[in-house]
């Protein structure tokens, strides 16, 4: 009798070890997604049990149990990480758990285009979905500490890019990483600087070279229309750029300039005011720094716009004005 009990023992046995081989194993090979990916996110402090909780409530076929298990056999059910993943095809219960403890989260962008303001920048991050919004209660002066900035503003000192970030990170932290790339690439593009050019730092090179930015969407054109300026600042002309006017302006700009704008005395108004501006107007690409640092030669001293966004040089103003009556009033 004892003999038949133990025998029915080690039967039991041996078909429960069976069984749970075959439940490890369909639970370790099994795809989690057959069709399309899904995304799948794990909150701030979440436990081991609340993400597998929630696996079952968001009606992802996981093994919950198993799941567990892998996770204390090793050592891992403490290291699952904050953020958003992405659940790819064919992924599995083990390669779902090394992506929890990686924390190699789903990646969202966002993109700062050549020529944009700060303004738009800030209104960019402030309408992500993604960025966790921080620097709307911020001064502009407790923002340059944040962003250990030397100068008066943070207009055109953020480099133009896009750039990648994970669901939760802050609008200051993309702002640091834009504020040091801009860094970077000044310092790179002053190195091989032409030689005698009137601008005397970095920042000034920035300056001219956001006005620059937002005179021409020609990328031929850069170097000339930074001749242009360059020139002008040898023979302490006023620039005459009607961006700076607009940037001046403010809210009160509504599409078109008129006479009494290019009158108004703001510190960005280069028809009142010889030399730079007090601060950049945008942020300006590689492009227009490199133009700015790198201005064409020639003797042309004016511009105007000539249609297809392009422009046509000249050297005096009797040619320019000639070029205004026929480009601007026909």
């Amino acid at each position: 009798m004892i003999r038949l009990i133990c025998w029915f023992f080690v039967v039991s046995l041996l078909t429960i070890l069976v069984f749970a081989g075959i439940s490890y194993q369909t639970a370790v090979t099994s795809t989690i997604v057959e069709e399309s990916s899904l995304v799948f996110e794990i909150k701030d402090g979440q436990s081991l049990s609340q993400v597998v909780d929630q696996l079952k409530r968001e009606n992802i076929p996981v093994d919950g149990h198993w799941f567990k298990i892998i996770a204390y056999v090793n050592g891992q059910q403490d290291q699952l990480k904050s953020g958003e993943y992405l659940i790819t095809q064919g992924m599995r219960l083990p390669e779902l758990l090394a992506l929890f403890v990686s924390g190699a989260s789903r990646q969202h962008a966002i993109t700062f285009p050549e020529g944009w303001s700060f303004k738009q920048i800030k209104y960019a991050l402030r309408q992500h979905p993604a960025i966790k919004k921080t620097i709307d209660a911020l001064t502009l002066p407790e923002l340059l500490v944040l962003l250990k900035c030397p100068y008066p503003h943070v207009e055109g000192l953020l480099f133009p890019d896009t750039y990648f970030f994970a669901k939760g990170d802050s609008d200051l932290s993309i702002l640091k990483r834009a504020y040091t790339k801009m860094s970077q690439v000044l310092i790179q593009e002053w190195e091989t600087r032409d030689d005698d050019l009137p601008v005397a730092s970095r920042y000034e090179a920035l300056i001219l070279a956001s006005i620059i930015e937002k005179e021409t969407a020609i990328p031929s054109e850069r170097d000339q229309i930074a001749g242009v300026f360059i020139r002008r600042l040898r023979k302490k002309m006023r620039l005459q750029a009607d961006p700076t006017v607009i940037y001046g302006l403010g809210e009160k700009y509504h599409g078109n300039i008129r006479t009494r704008d290019l009158l108004e005395d703001t510190p960005y108004n280069t028809y009142r005011h010889k030399g730079l501006t007090p601060t950049p107007i945008a942020m300006p690409g590689r492009g227009a720094i490199h133009a700015a640092l790198h201005p064409a030669p020639g003797e042309s001293l004016y511009f105007v716009a000539s249609g297809n966004r392009r422009h046509t040089f000249s050297n005096s103003l009797e040619s320019h004005n000639n070029a205004v009556n026929l480009y601007q009033k026909k």
